[in-house]
């Protein structure tokens, strides 16, 4: 495999940062995941982390070097994910699961398969045109199915937030699966929370990755837009972008060729708790971090056998 990938999340104007992102590839496989959490103090963060982390360290047990089955592969990451978020709410006697929104995207033998649940998105961009697009699982969406809201509507109505699948929260998600999808050279794929994609919109982001020449730059301009347009409001910002290369691509100096990799090796980038400047979570104490640390190893110790 060949490609190019840049991954960055921000805590926008909000006081802390509930989104979770990760990427993380074997020689012949490769993982993103993105997750957008809802919760009060601490909870939708941990919800995010939960689903990121469990995902992730479940595809290090099983891309040996690839997935036997992606889309069972798909299904169990994030079912587990949920109940290993209800886990944790039920040690904690919450009065309800904290959530989060969730999509991963798993790439091997030349093939995307991708599942989500919420309203956090994929796009795959392809000489200038969107391929492929997940739909969101928001009441606003269903209402744009029936005929009831057209785009400009969706965008200012009070309710565009709401989303009817998700992982933790009362009730069983709502997944939705993609069909194994051919990537070709020069193929973008972007996976982003609402607070990237809500303030930018669709054609904007396209525009801004067809045949992008830097995507190490292009994708930090792409979130310093997105927090522009939001404004004194603007949500957490997460957004993994990536290039797909093929076997010729010419060699530059950002593009990860997998090829020489040991096939039992890993490499993982995900984003967590952070007490550096800039973090987004300057209202959590050392001692709070470290406890949800544990609390969320626990929950998905109890998990990772399954």
């Amino acid at each position: 495999m060949k490609f190019t990938i840049y991954q960055e999340s921000r805590p926008g104007k909000r006081p802390s940062n509930q989104d979770r992102i990760a990427y993380c590839y074997s020689r012949d496989a490769l993982l993103m995941v993105i997750a957008d959490g809802m919760g009060g103090h601490l909870h939708g963060e941990v919800a995010a982390q939960i689903a990121a982390q469990y995902i992730t360290q479940t595809f290090q047990r099983e891309a040996q070097p690839v997935v036997q089955d992606p889309v069972l592969f798909l299904s169990h990451v994030m079912t587990n994910a949920h109940h290993a978020i209800l886990d944790y709410a039920f040690d904690k006697h919450l009065p309800e699961a904290p959530r989060t929104t969730t999509v991963v995207c798993l790439i091997q033998n030349g093939l995307a398969h991708w599942a989500h649940a919420g309203d956090s998105r994929l796009y795959l961009i392809r000489n200038g045109e969107v391929e492929a697009q997940t739909k969101d699982h928001s009441r606003v969406q269903l209402m744009m199915d029936q005929g009831l809201l057209d785009a400009e509507g969706a965008a200012q109505h009070p309710g565009r937030n709401r989303i009817y699948s998700c992982l933790g929260g009362n009730h069983a998600p709502q997944i939705e699966f993609s069909r194994p999808t051919p990537l070709y050279s020069g193929d973008v794929l972007l996976l982003c929370t609402d607070g990237v994609w809500g303030p930018l919109g669709t054609e904007e982001l396209v525009k801004r990755y067809t045949a992008p020449k830097n995507l190490m730059k292009e994708t930090p301009r792409v979130l310093d837009a997105a927090e522009v347009a939001a404004g004194a409001h603007a949500d957490n910002l997460s957004l993994i972008s990536l290039v797909w290369h093929d076997d010729f691509a010419e060699e530059l100096p950002e593009v990860v060729s997998t090829q020489t990799m040991a096939v039992s090796s890993f490499t993982t980038q995900m984003e967590s708790f952070d007490r550096s400047v800039g973090s987004g979570s300057p209202d959590l104490s050392d001692e709070e971090i470290e406890q949800a640390i544990r609390e969320i190893n626990v929950a998905i110790k109890k998990f990772s056998s399954s």
